[in-house]
């Protein structure tokens, strides 16, 4: 039996909820700014109000608020209206693979994290049995299967190859 393994989550300590700037005033609960602020609509804690800075297909992780709003529990739980905490919430533990849940729910985006995420057995490409980190790697899937960059390349060149 392969031995379950946690990868992927980052276990830094997120700042303080509603955290404060030195001035007294309202911060950034991921990055501490101070300026160009908003409350997020899930948790109600203060933000980079900073979207509108993303650049579309950029998959750049420069905006908290994106950041926030796209890779954590807590948002998703917020947009699928689902009911109670996050942390406990059954309808978001099954909505995602544990390899996922378990990233969203302790990654350097959330105001509070899930503090016992589950173990997970690693991911692997159906062609090679290389490891593929559902959060960092790029893969492909077909047929429930995930495929990994490598062994995806050689399948999008066949296809290809019938264009030409």
């Amino acid at each position: 039996m392969a031995k379950k393994i946690r990868t992927g989550t980052k276990r830094r300590r997120a700042p303080a909820r509603g955290a404060k700037a030195r001035a007294g005033g309202p911060a950034c609960g991921l990055c501490g700014r101070t300026e160009k602020l908003t409350k997020t609509p899930c948790c109600d804690n203060w933000i980079c109000d900073d979207e509108d800075e993303y650049v579309i297909f950029s998959y750049a992780r420069n905006s908290c608020f994106r950041n926030h709003t796209r890779y954590t529990l807590c948002a998703y739980h917020h947009n699928e209206g689902h009911k109670g905490d996050w942390r406990e919430c059954k309808e978001c533990e099954a909505a995602f693979k544990t390899e996922l849940y378990a990233h969203y729910g302790t990654n350097q985006y959330n105001f509070v994290r899930l503090e016992n995420p589950p173990e997970f057995e690693p991911t692997r490409c159906a062609k090679c049995n290389r490891v593929i980190s559902l959060t960092e790697d790029g893969y492909s899937m077909r047929g429930g299967e995930y495929i990994c960059m490598r062994c995806s390349g050689i399948d999008i060149a066949k296809l290809l190859s019938g264009f030409r």
